[in-house]
């Protein structure tokens, strides 16, 4: 295998017959991502280096000749960078992530570069991380097991790290999107809790669901889960013995969780984010914890990722783990799929998918990532600024599937 040292940085070339030159800003997981650009006669040059690019790095790898590229969350796609994409010849981007708070989507558009990104997928995923930070907060798991492994445990205690019972607690969500929900359903039927979420518009399918096992409960007789919508984000702070956010981040949820509102929640609750940093104010965060020790927190992502607000890694009542929610091998394979699909089906001329179903792309959760009629349909899967820009569109009882 070839590569190339460009803008201080290894890139692993692949096909390099290619006719259409692609780049990869980190390397990917799977192989059938490559494949899929292969198959598009696409040259492929992945960075090899595990840090995050600057746009001087980028612009320096783009050149003067580029079809497209494969990005990331952590790199700030703007006017600068899609001007230099267009001049090299670049015809599609698309983001290796779902959220695009990263990419200038109007500045992409002025310059006639479709945007891609990864929808779909992380649902699963991110709703059991979120889970997993609920109970590891809730029970000291973390603190736990570095007491262990100091060897400071001598003989079972009483008190020994006494943690918060999840069981019929309430539990609060804020946003009751697909993975919000998907969360929710999982902590609410595991744990029997009672829900208070807010969400602009009532999630009728939740609460269709959320009714339907409440008729389960009754024929086993137990006792009926309660749920509602509450009117205002303040109403599901106050009552949530957990509460997890899972909003969009925009204007609007920047700082959601600032001083004034973690003050509203109960001194023993525990706060989750598996969303965006922003959306807590992180310096708040960190002295309402020392203020308030019978409080946790479980964070998958930061405010100024990768760094963390001073003092958050002290703090015994914060469980921190590196944005991996949707780290499983099914997802992030999926969704280097869906981004190669983005891409290879734009230079093909494909038209743009028009549901956000991506199963007939990469299958269910857990299979084996290939598309079940192992031709995907002749679309790009998710395109935010297709509309925009005036792009085909393809139904999906039209694909070929």
């Amino acid at each position: 295998m070839s590569s190339v040292h460009v803008g201080g940085v290894e890139w692993k070339i692949y096909n390099p017959q290619g006719k259409r030159r692609v780049l990869v800003t980190k390397k990917l997981v799977g192989d059938r991502w490559l494949r899929e650009l292969e198959n598009a006669d696409c040259r492929v040059e992945v960075c090899d280096s595990r840090e995050i690019l600057t746009n001087q790095q980028i612009a320096e790898a783009i050149g003067d000749h580029c079809s497209a590229v494969i990005g990331q969350l952590t790199e700030k796609w703007n006017e600068d960078l899609f001007g230099i994409l267009k001049k090299a010849g670049g015809v599609v981007y698309s983001n290796f992530a779902v959220g695009f708070d990263n990419i200038d989507i109007p500045a992409a558009t002025k310059h006639g570069i479709p945007v891609g990104n990864t929808p779909g997928v992380l649902t699963e995923a991110t709703a059991e991380m979120a889970v997993c930070l609920t109970y590891a907060a809730a029970r000291h798991l973390l603190e736990a097991n570095q007491y262990l492994i100091e060897g400071k445990y001598k003989s079972w205690l009483p008190d020994l790290f006494l943690g918060q019972q999840i069981y019929r607690k309430k539990l609060g969500v804020i946003g009751t999107g697909r993975i919000g929900s998907a969360y929710a359903l999982s902590m609410v039927r595991g744990n029997l809790m009672d829900i208070v979420y807010y969400d602009k518009f009532t999630n009728k399918k939740m609460e269709e669901q959320l009714e339907q096992f409440n008729q389960y409960l009754k024929q086993i007789g137990e006792k009926p889960i309660e749920y509602k919508n509450a009117s205002s984000m303040e109403q599901v702070i106050r009552e949530a013995d957990i509460l997890s956010l899972h909003p969009n981040l925009d204007s609007s949820t920047y700082h959601l969780m600032n001083a004034e509102r973690l003050k509203l929640m109960k001194p023993s609750a525990i706060l989750i984010n598996c969303a965006r940093g922003p959306i807590i104010d992180e310096a708040a965060l960190v002295e309402h914890c020392k203020q308030n020790p019978g409080f946790a927190a479980g964070l998958d992502v930061f405010e100024h990722e990768p760094a963390l607000a001073p003092g958050l890694k002290d703090l015994p009542n914060v469980v921190i783990v590196p944005h991996i929610a949707s780290a499983t091998f099914w997802t992030r394979s999926a969704m280097a799929t869906i981004a190669s699909l983005n891409v290879a089906s734009i230079l093909k001329g494909y038209p743009c998918w028009s549901s956000g179903d991506m199963t007939p792309f990469v299958g269910e959760p857990g299979g084996n990532g290939e598309s079940p009629s192992q031709v995907p349909p002749q679309a790009a899967p998710s395109i935010l600024n297709a509309k925009e820009l005036g792009l085909q569109s393809l139904q999906p009882s039209k694909a070929a599937l």
